[in-house]
């Protein structure tokens, strides 16, 4: 790193409209972190001794964001109206101008700028006597950049922005990637000359390379291409975003660490693994996690803002916020730690248990389906599966505490604040309302009654209910089934012909399906009377004796 202190001034002040985003551009996140915040620590880890960050579009929120991480060491200047690059510079005058040092110029849209590049920028300009030094390198596809103008002796002379260039300037492919280290008082002594008189009507921090080469020695600093490319909109940012997370996931395995999968695996710039640890494939480590030695995170699990001490052991799929996790404890599979959960050395909190700002003693266990909201649990207690502890009222929450050696049986609620005492037992089943002494035993539930010989009458009774209620669908079934009408008569029987069947004749009047079948058979009863009066009119009559 340069020995010779250096202040630094990041430009970000542009909306960067190919975003399509009412965010401004360096507020966008690479790696969980805005993306303005790497070029500032960059500048920092290169040796600047003050950083001045000019802003403008969304001002507030970019100096809220810096100021909440880096302090009082970051310093601000506003660009109100966005005229171009030298007078966005000039607006940080003020900031740095009791400084005597070189001032490192960088964009808050690049994030992946690596520190040891601005320190060797730095180191050049002091040995070889520079007034400007700047990173160069060569793209095979130099659209949008200013190209570097050389002369014969090889030395540079001028950078040409693209719009500006002429068909031979075009095909040049070493370009500016726009980083610069500059003598202050030739930087600030010379920004008022500046014209803006060029295709975007803009004040060009470029210009000052071709006034530089003019009255001192201009040097530049070939780099690699890829880490000084700026995001301008969502494609670019994606690629930062997949390259930040290559670079710290390199930066952990060199250290001694184990990925399974380093391309699935997320790891924020905070985070610090500790050596022989393992982290699964599809694993988060968010914020400012700490993951101590030998331990193992295992597939899918999202840690954030948590301490794991050493040894401790994260089964898939488990979720943890703003938690502590002890030596050698065990968590998950399927495990949520929401905030202030504190778990304790060899502890173990087991597949679909979720705590909450609750303290878990050493040893103690909850491995199965359970809810522990706003709890002191002591050392060396089992909780029962499908315990709860109830906590909340609608209005306030409260506390349950569970002293050491105590067991809680399946299927407990626990209604707060209560408290179990030291070595005692709480029954299957119970719903603890008041506090339980040390050592006694709590059973709260309803009284078991045992009715011999009854469950047959049970059944049967039952039974008959069911076949009732399968008659009575029966039935509703036959009354609601549609009518079909009858099929046409083949023949006419003999002392019958031209008279209709009474039911056909109902059915074609319109009448209702139980109509007809009522007329059919009030017909069929007076045919039958009519018959037997004729019979009877035709037998002689017998006489007695």
């Amino acid at each position: 790193m340069a020995t010779q202190q250096i202040a630094a001034v990041v430009l970000a002040a542009g909306l960067g409209k190919r975003m399509r985003s009412s965010l401004p551009k360096v507020m966008h996140e690479v790696a969980g972190l805005p993306m303005v915040a790497f070029p500032v620590q960059a500048a920092f880890e290169a040796g600047a001794s003050r950083v001045v960050v000019v802003t403008g579009h969304g001002r507030a929120d970019v100096e809220s964001f810096l100021r909440r991480r880096f302090g009082h060491k970051v310093a601000f200047a506003l660009q109100a109206e966005q005229l171009g690059t030298a007078h966005a510079v000039l607006q940080a005058r003020r900031a740095i101008e009791d400084f005597d040092g070189p001032i490192l110029i960088l964009y808050g849209d690049v994030p992946l700028v690596p520190p040891d590049l601005l320190s060797d920028l730095a180191t050049s300009f002091r040995e070889k006597g520079a007034m400007l030094a700047l990173a160069t390198c060569h793209l095979d596809d130099p659209l949008g950049y200013g190209r570097i103008l050389r002369g014969d002796a090889g030395r540079i002379v001028a950078i040409r922005e693209h719009k500006d260039c002429s068909d031979a300037e075009l095909r040049i492919k070493e370009v500016n990637p726009g980083l610069y280290v500059v003598d202050r008082r030739y930087l600030y002594g010379s920004l008022g000359s500046l014209s803006a008189n060029n295709a975007q009507g803009e004040l060009y921090l470029t210009d000052l390379v071709e006034l530089a080469a003019r009255k001192g020695l201009v040097v530049g600093v070939e780099a690699e291409a890829a880490p000084l490319r700026g995001v301008n909109d969502r494609a670019e940012l994606a690629r930062a975003e997949v390259a930040m997370r290559a670079r710290i996931a390199r930066r952990w395995m060199l250290a001694g660490a184990t990925l399974r999968d380093p391309a699935s695996t997320f790891i924020g710039p905070d985070v610090e693994i500790g050596v022989d640890t393992v982290i699964g494939a599809r694993v988060e480590l968010r914020g400012c996690t700490r993951v101590g030695n030998r331990c193992r995170v295992d597939v899918g699990c999202v840690v954030t803002d948590t301490e794991v001490n050493d040894g401790a052991e994260l089964l898939p799929y488990s979720v943890v916020t703003e938690s502590r996790i002890g030596k050698a404890a065990r968590i998950g599979p399927f495990a949520h730690l929401r905030p202030s959960s504190d778990i304790g050395e060899q502890a173990h909190v087991g597949n679909f248990v979720e705590l909450k700002k609750t303290v878990l003693g050493a040893g103690s266990k909850a491995n199965h389906l359970a809810y522990l909201g706003d709890g002191v649990v002591g050392e060396d207690v089992n909780v029962g599966a499908g315990t709860i502890f109830c906590n909340y009222d609608g209005f306030g929450k409260y506390t349950t505490t569970l002293e050491d050696g105590c067991f809680i049986g399946s299927d407990s609620q626990l209604v707060a604040p209560v408290r179990v005492g030291k070595g005692a037992y709480v029954g299957t089943g119970s719903t603890i309302t008041m506090d339980v002494p040390d050592g006694a035993l709590a059973i709260a539930r309803a009284h078991q009654v045992n009715k011999e010989g009854y469950a047959e009458k049970v059944r049967a009774r039952l039974k008959a209910k069911k076949a009732e209620a399968a008659q009575a669908v029966d039935a509703s079934e036959a009354v609601n089934a549609p009518v079909v009408a009858p099929a046409p008569v083949a023949t006419v029987p003999s002392g019958s012909a031209g008279r209709a069947a009474p039911a056909a004749k109902a059915v074609r009047k319109g009448k209702p399906a139980a109509a007809a079948a009522a007329a059919a058979g009030k017909d069929r009863s007076k045919s039958a009377a009519s018959r037997a009066t004729s019979r009877t009119r035709r037998s002689p009559r017998r006489s007695r004796g």
